[in-house]
């Protein structure tokens, strides 16, 4: 497709868009009295408007009747979490029964590890990529420790090339080999927070499990944002955040996935709660742990419904729209927007360097060589809400559900207006 940096352009892109009437489901930041270009979804995404609704209900039912608003309720509280599944299903590529919500992300990660990190004396090491998201490096570093391990001995990281910003398949792939029977877990983010990079899962899980080791996924930046088909890759576990691509609202209820191979087994090693319990017999309070046929046998207890409300309602949209028609519109606005920034990098003297590679999603890294955050600190006063990575990288993040075409086209102008400022 032949782009073009005009308006009228942009706008008729719009008006092909059938994803544009969703911009209408969603509330906007203003600043200076005018609705913000937002590019931050992969950190929060925005309020969709029908989750005042979903909200209100419970607080309605919790008025009404009160404990009995767990069997009572229009949407019993006792199962409101099973709502989400299949919806969840559909967005992460696999059967309802893998599925299940709770808790937040790093913690379904440590409750994940006691299932799948089960080091022995020869294989007890951990594959992870180099500089892997804050919260995770440090879950990884007390599981190992837990375990009376030294994190510098057992945690391997997979270093990108010398002068290059992302990391090869072929390098991951190496590192499993070299390690070979001492792998005991690989586990990466499936989309990097820094770069936008989308690893290759499916290679990837393949050559861990061909090399005897559990393979699992932090899908923080993946969920809702790129195709996954965790059951036909044959993925051991994975988790992910509610809040970013799916809107859920800040620090929400996480999902995770357990592959069906794990499923109704009492000889998993996991934490348990009653809520893993069987549904069927849970209020007789038997003293013996007997689990969930599907993944709901990881819950530990009952869900916090306020929380997992906006995520159904957002889930709803998820449903009306599908994933089809979001990858669509996220190949084509994420285009536009890379058309965009070189534009305005062959207008101006300044030198944009795009560190995502083309195995992305929605987001652009840039680093913007010659500029300081002064730039980052102009957007933000003119309406464009993005990320600032140091050293000198802006992240964006075009989700398809509230971003337009010509949202691009005029981030494209105030970048341009703010390097000539100076």
């Amino acid at each position: 497709m032949e782009f073009q940096n005009t308006l009228s352009y942009a706008q008729n892109l719009d008006s092909k868009d059938s994803l544009h009437k969703y911009r209408d489901q969603f509330y906007y930041p203003k600043v200076n009295g005018k609705e913000v270009i937002y590019f931050t979804g992969n950190s929060l995404g925005l309020q969709p408007k029908n989750s005042k609704e979903y909200v209100d209900e419970v607080m309605r039912d919790w008025a009404e009747l009160a404990v009995e608003g767990h069997f009572y309720a229009d949407k019993p509280w006792w199962d409101y979490h099973e709502r989400l599944v299949e919806p969840l299903a559909k967005i992460v590529g696999a059967k309802t029964e893998e599925v299940s919500v709770m808790n937040t992300l790093t913690v379904n990660l440590h409750l994940l590890m006691v299932s799948f990190y089960r080091p022995t004396h020869k294989r007890f090491k951990i594959l992870c990529e180099e500089k892997a998201f804050p919260s995770d490096q440090y879950m990884l570093q007390s599981q190992v420790r837990f375990h009376g391990l030294n994190p510098q001995d057992t945690i391997v990281e997979v270093k990108k090339r010398d002068g290059e910003h992302s990391w090869r398949t072929e390098d991951i792939i190496a590192k499993i080999e070299e390690i070979g029977d001492e792998l005991a877990l690989l586990l990466i983010g499936g989309v990097n927070y820094y770069n936008g990079q989308v690893f290759d899962m499916k290679a990837i899980t393949a050559a861990g499990k061909a090399n005897g080791a559990f393979v699992g996924w932090d899908l923080a930046h993946a969920a809702g944002n790129i195709e996954l088909k965790l059951h036909d890759w044959e993925v051991d576990f994975a988790a992910w955040c509610s809040y970013k691509y799916m809107n859920s609202g800040p620090g929400n209820a996480s999902g995770i996935f357990v592959h069906q191979r794990y499923l109704d087994r009492k000889d998993i090693p996991r934490f348990e709660g009653w809520w893993g319990t069987k549904k069927e017999t849970r209020f007789l309070m038997k003293p013996e742990f007997d689990p969930m046929a599907n993944a709901d046998a990881w819950q530990l207890s009952n869900a916090p419904i306020l929380s997992v409300a906006p995520y159904l309602a957002s889930l709803q949209l998820f449903e009306e729209v599908g994933m089809k028609a979001l990858l669509e519109k996220q190949k084509l606005i994420t285009a536009y927007l890379e058309f965009i920034l070189k534009k305005v990098d062959d207008q101006v003297a300044s030198t944009f360097e795009i560190i995502t590679p083309k195995e992305r999603g929605c987001q652009l890294s840039v680093f913007l060589h010659g500029e300081g955050k002064s730039l980052f600190d102009y957007l933000m006063k003119n309406g464009v809400i993005t990320d600032w990575r140091e050293p000198n990288v802006i992240r964006l993040a075009p989700a398809p559900f509230y971003c337009s075409f010509e949202d691009m086209f005029r981030f494209g102008e105030i970048l341009k207006a703010g390097i000539l400022s100076k």
